[in-house]
């Protein structure tokens, strides 16, 4: 079966637009204007401030956050965000929720032109959450993954992306993550 946008694997048997007209459907100023703010968080071009932020917090506080956590990140954003990402968007060239579903799609904030399969806010704090949250404590694990999972939400909100594209690009970040993390050294060699 080749993967195609009208495909059982992206389509999910018509699941995805359902859950797409489901989760972009409910629209009030204040909502909209929370989802607009989330989705803007998670954009892939605040990599800077938060790869700064993670430094600093990993120098002032090691035992909180390894720098090893942090370099994790590093290279996972590189490898999706920077690499993977642009390629299967580039490859594949989905449409946008708005070109297949016309004025039922909903569309907060300013449009995206096209190429929607992988999601790469989702895969930007996918990786985000997954390599900086390895081994630490609970309550910073979950902070990250609500704050990854708001970002992931609200892009089907804003009407950006459909839930497989959402999908796609967490699961892509997540792989990416687990493999650099059997692949990074845990510790320099002497």
């Amino acid at each position: 079966m080749r993967f195609a946008r009208d495909s059982a694997l992206y389509d999910w048997y018509g699941l995805n637009d359902a859950l797409f007209l489901l989760l972009n459907g409910f629209h009030e100023t204040w909502f909209d204007r929370f989802m607009q703010a989330v989705t803007s968080l998670g954009h892939p071009a605040l990599y800077p401030f938060y790869i700064a932020l993670a430094l600093c917090w990993s120098l002032a506080r090691p035992a909180s956050l390894p720098l090893r956590n942090v370099a994790v990140f590093a290279v996972a954003y590189v490898s999706v965000s920077v690499i993977l990402v642009p390629v299967l968007k580039g490859a594949l060239d989905f449409p946008r929720p708005a070109a297949v579903l016309g004025g039922l799609a909903v569309i907060v904030g300013d449009p995206d032109a096209a190429q929607s399969f992988p999601s790469g806010h989702a895969a930007f704090v996918v990786a985000l959450a997954a390599s900086l949250g390895a081994g630490l404590g609970r309550m910073t694990r979950r902070v990250l993954a609500t704050f990854a999972l708001t970002v992931c939400v609200s892009r089907v909100c804003v009407g950006a992306h459909f839930p497989a594209d959402v999908v796609a690009g967490a699961l892509l970040a997540l792989a990416t993550v687990a493999l650099v993390q059997v692949v990074m050294p845990a510790r320099a060699p002497v």
